[in-house]
């Protein structure tokens, strides 16, 4: 299953902020990450947070598209269900 992320780096906290309708990329989950958006390391933090609310190996979270982008498409496990909190 696909999950278009919004994020949004150098935040105080990780945090899930919740649902937002985005003219060009449509449904987006908006997530504000601590790391800062170099090298990569805010997309890798953005996988482990993934990996921690859906309670999944950080493996099974695949970036797909977005790497350099705050829209991201990260790809998750089918059977995997998204908490009450996003």
């Amino acid at each position: 299953m696909q999950l278009r992320i919004k994020a949004t780096p150098n935040a105080k906290t990780n945090a899930i902020v919740g649902w937002e309708e985005t003219p060009l990329a449509g449904r987006v989950l908006r997530i504000r990450i601590q790391a800062p958006p170099v090298e990569g390391k805010a997309n890798k933090a953005i996988q482990v947070f993934l990996a921690k609310q859906l309670g999944v190996g950080k493996s099974k979270i695949q970036l797909q598209k977005g790497d350099t982008s705050r829209i991201k498409t990260f790809e998750i496990p089918d059977d995997c269900q998204l908490p009450d909190n996003f």
